[in-house]
């Protein structure tokens, strides 16, 4: 799957929340259906999100922050993207690769 492209996709399509703050709202409403990390978010932060919902699927990308950013047409970087509707993005199909 190209994540660029299904990130483009969702972003014009569905809903999402970027941000770690955003990350934890979107968890604590029930909202969120994805997270997807960037690659140097830092570890604390996942293991608190991971630990305190386990029924969201977490994802982390291959991509740094800074690029995760430019891959979401965003003009700074992003760490955390919540995914509360994919539209029509297949970005629900990814599976958690966290451990």
């Amino acid at each position: 799957m190209d994540l660029n492209r299904q990130l483009k996709n969702a972003i014009t399509t569905g809903n999402l929340r970027f941000g770690q703050r955003q990350a934890l709202d979107a968890c604590a409403r029930g909202e969120a259906k994805l997270v997807i990390f960037a690659a140097n978010c830092p570890t604390e932060f996942i293991d608190e999100l991971h630990a305190s919902h386990p029924e969201v699927t977490k994802f982390r990308a291959i991509l740094v922050n800074r690029e995760l950013g430019i891959a979401c047409s965003k003009p700074f970087s992003v760490s955390t993207i919540s995914i509360i509707d994919a539209g029509d993005s297949d970005l629900l199909q990814l599976e958690t690769n966290l451990e």
